[in-house]
């Protein structure tokens, strides 16, 4: 008997087509230790930490070597018809075969520019904070 028998439906419901839409395969989330402590420094939930995976505001290159840097606003508040916020939400990760390694994450306090050295140096500084305690 199938599902939608058992729920005495009359017939069963129809699939969705998908058209031209490509999924991805779903890759697993590989969590360094130092991201996990950040996190709860911080009070970053794992769910908080893949929705900027999945919908970052902004996407830079890392300062590690292969890493991506993604920043979504903390929380957005509209002043004068344009988006603002006061702290940001960053996560550095790197890509590898069949999983995506979370190296670090962390909040923001204020508003950076794109390719700014404030944010360079922050990212140097966490970087090299997850290489001294791998070492």
């Amino acid at each position: 008997m199938e599902i939608w028998q058992k729920r005495k439906l009359k017939k069963p419901p129809k699939k969705a087509a998908a058209g031209n839409i490509t999924f991805k395969t779903p890759q697993v989330l590989f969590w360094t230790k130092h991201a996990e402590e950040k996190m709860r420094f911080y009070h970053l939930s794992k769910q908080r930490v893949r929705r900027v995976l999945n919908s970052p505001k902004r996407t830079e290159e890392g300062i590690a070597p292969n890493t991506i840097a993604m920043m979504q606003p903390a929380s957005v508040k509209t002043m004068a018809g344009k988006p603002a916020w006061n702290q940001e939400i960053w996560i550095m990760i790197q890509n590898r075969k069949n999983r995506i390694k979370i190296i670090s994450a962390w909040r923001y306090p204020g508003k950076t520019k794109p390719k700014d050295e404030t944010t360079f140096n922050f990212f140097q500084k966490e970087y090299l904070e997850y290489k001294n305690k791998e070492n």
